[in-house]
């Protein structure tokens, strides 16, 4: 007897702790904030349903959509204030009829355009109609169905692209079945590829209450929370990726008992800020409750947004951005210093007529402090002799690149491009001095939701490559950019917007020594770069209880790199051509950086740690200079920026020209459009070439303009 009492005791022991440790205890009302509203479900007259089980609405909210049991038939609401149920009225007759079809439906699912409606059987199949008019079931025909064979269907789902089909069946133990499709929301071949029945120690039906009818089954928009519904309870889980069945972490539930009779399905608005539940009640008619969500989806716990891979590469997104463009600004400014001393004993600069005005607020104390400096053309001067002479110069950029998908990461595809204006001038002790002017676009699509980071740019970069000996030279540059981004954060079916400002101070280091034999020339290089950004704090839009509001972030910026570049001279009668080759290793040495963010709803706040790019990088670039003998000259060069899963291709046309003494620039700013001119006569005709750009306009204004007349 002592014996039998004491393995009792222990056995109970055990489930104690098992119930206390590995599955939540039931959260009363979780986050749900507030009950709003019931409505009753019409009874079973032409138009009603005394059976209901399924719910769900039309995209905007404008339509909800009731299935049942009774008359074989799903039915149809307009709001007129869309997910408000308190305006919701019956299209009487608007309905569609299931008879000879199905036995008892369940649930409906559309598809992404609301072109196709799934009836779920509970006996075991899936009917399909076509709808004529999309979201309107008054309009359905049957197309088909799909038998899954020794099944007791109770709900499904699509993941958000159409290719996975999920099914909660209730035979013997609670299962959710996850198909894959061959195409979107053609269910006709699915292929079986998971089946989720619990954890190890505990199934779905040990821990939910077996004998409520389990009826509704829902994902959160994003697919990175799963809710199952019996008797008067809901429960959450967590799933570590999206629509993934791998990982699966049981949150806890929440006891509806003050209002719910028996819950017989679930839905959420767009953004998961409502919650919509329909009460089975055969003592009185049956309801549609309404709550509101403290938070987007979180009816037991909020979304953790560092678990979610778009939310994680989208903040990666906009540290990497930052951190490429000291990267992609400081290039041309080098790629410059470098085509000087590769081209060094051909370069007859001579002076041009330079009008340089800056009349942004922000730089014209340094343009009043400056540019007497740099851009004096005063013949009287004495530091206007032979050799301090005037060349314009500009580089364009294009650059594509991929950043692999990761465990805690989603991939990004990065498209940049930009445009550099500079002029540098040589003083009485060789010292090459200059100024460049970028406009940049970085467009990053993270992830296959359509979450992207939009960031325009603004950069002054001044420049200096002083020599060290007849074939050293070291190069230095500093400079300031001014970022604006814009956010989106897809999850499928909701989607916030976020404009976030920031600031950036660069600079550059870099010491060369070139080695010649005939023509061939041997650069051995080392260069550090260095800089911070502050991006602004920011709130993002458009999601109600989704939405985040991100602190300030300050990133650092600090890579060393060694390298070498090899090139050669071949001359025509046309010009000079030069082929060359870089080769380049760079360590990327930057501290990490971190997001703090909040939900707006109940600021709830999260962080995100540990944010930085890869540590080594091999950067290899081939691309050659034509130098004409009418003054121009053309550079171009393709780049490969390697890591590991990241990669970057870029390719450069510059444009140097050494025009004559009857041509002009002009180069202003003010507040954020910038303007250059060029001025030549030429033959016996004058040539007017104008450009501007506008980078901060909604929509950015720039174009190019060209006039060719005759000299009067």
């Amino acid at each position: 007897m002592r014996t039998l009492i004491t393995n009792l005791a222990s056995k109970i022991l055990k489930i104690i702790t098992l119930i206390i440790f590995v599955y939540p205890t039931s959260i009363a009302f979780g986050a749900i904030s507030t009950f709003v509203d019931d409505i009753d479900v019409p009874a079973n007259t032409s138009s009603g349903q005394n059976i209901p089980h399924g719910i769900t609405f039309n995209p905007d909210g404008t339509k909800m959509f009731i299935v049942g049991a009774s008359a074989n038939r799903f039915i149809q609401f307009s709001l007129s204030t869309p997910f408000d149920i308190s305006e919701a009225t019956l299209l009487a007759g608007d309905h569609c009829t299931f008879t000879g079809d199905a036995d008892d439906g369940v649930q409906i699912v559309f598809n992404s355009d609301g072109s196709k409606v799934f009836l779920v059987d509970e006996n075991e199949d899936v009917q399909i109609y076509d709808l004529t008019t999309n979201y309107d079931i008054s309009t359905c025909s049957n197309s088909g169905s799909k038998d899954f064979s020794n099944t007791a269907l109770k709900a499904m789902q699509f993941s958000n692209d159409g290719k996975k089909l999920f099914l909660f069946d209730e035979t013997t133990t609670f299962t959710i079945q996850h198909y894959s499709l061959a195409s979107p929301y053609d269910i006709s071949s699915p292929t079986l590829v998971k089946e989720y029945s619990g954890s190890a120690s505990s199934t779905l039906k040990q821990f939910m209450d077996s004998t409520s009818e389990p009826q509704g089954f829902k994902f959160s928009a994003d697919g990175t929370k799963m809710y199952l519904t019996g008797g008067k309870k809901i429960y959450e889980f967590s799933l570590s990726d999206p629509f993934d069945l791998s990982n699966v972490t049981f949150d806890g539930s929440v006891n509806l008992s003050d209002q719910i009779v028996k819950i017989s399905g679930l839905t959420f608005n767009k953004s998961g800020s409502k919650l919509f539940v329909m009460d089975f009640n055969t003592n009185k008619p049956s309801d549609v409750h309404e709550y509101n969500l403290t938070c987007g989806f979180g009816v037991v716990k909020c979304i953790d947004p560092t678990k979610n891979k778009d939310d994680v590469a989208s903040i990666e997104a906009q540290s990497e951005a930052s951190k490429k463009l000291i990267q992609h600004t400081t290039y041309p400014v080098i790629n410059r210093m470098e085509w000087l001393r590769r081209n060094s004993g051909r370069v007859n600069l001579t002076n041009q007529n330079i009008k340089f005005q800056i009349n942004n607020e922000i730089f014209n104390a340094l343009s009043e402090t400056l540019t007497p400096i740099y851009f004096s053309n005063d013949g009287n001067n004495e530091s206007n002799l032979n050799n301090s002479t005037w060349s314009f110069w500009s580089e364009g950029t294009i650059s594509i690149g991929t950043t692999g998908d990761t465990n805690e990461s989603s991939s990004k595809d990065i498209n940049a491009s930009a445009i550099t204006f500079g002029a540098d001038k040589k003083s009485q002790d060789n010292i090459m001095r200059g100024i460049a002017l970028r406009f940049g676009t970085d467009d990053v699509d993270v992830g296959d939701l359509g979450s992207a980071l939009d960031m325009n740019s603004f950069s002054l970069t001044f420049y200096e490559s002083k020599p060290r000996g007849e074939q050293r030279f070291t190069d230095n540059l500093i400079g300031l950019s001014f970022i604006n981004s814009d956010l989106i954060n897809n999850s499928g079916s909701a989607s916030t917007d976020g404009e976030r400002y920031g600031e950036q101070l660069y600079g550059s280091l870099s010491l060369r020594d070139t080695f010649s034999r005939n023509r061939l020339n041997f650069t051995p290089k080392i260069k550090i770069n260095y800089g911070i950004t502050h991006l602004g704090a920011y709130t993002e839009t458009g999601a109600s209880g989704l939405n985040l509001k991100y602190n300030d972030q300050y990133i650092g910026n600090f890579t060393s790199s060694v390298g070498t570049s090899l090139d050669n001279t071949y001359d025509f009668e046309v010009g000079s051509f030069v082929p060359y080759f870089d080769f380049e290793y760079y360590a990327d040495m930057s501290p990490s950086s971190q997001q703090k963010f909040s939900y707006t709803s109940n600021g709830e706040s999260f962080t995100l740690k540990n944010i930085n790019n890869s540590v080594h990088n091999i950067i290899g670039g081939i691309g050659f200079d034509f130098i004409s003998e009418n003054g121009l000259t053309l550079m171009t060069k393709y780049t490969r920026d390697q890591s590991q899963g990241n990669k970057n291709d870029s390719f450069n046309i510059a444009l140097d020209y050494r025009g004559s003494q009857r041509s002009s620039y002009a180069m202003s700013i003010q507040d954020t459009s910038a303007m250059l001119s060029h001025n030549q006569e030429l033959n016996n005709f004058r040539i007017n070439l104008d450009s501007h750009y506008d980078l901060f306009k909604d929509d950015p204004d720039y174009g190019i303009y060209l006039e060719i007349s005759n000299v009067n």
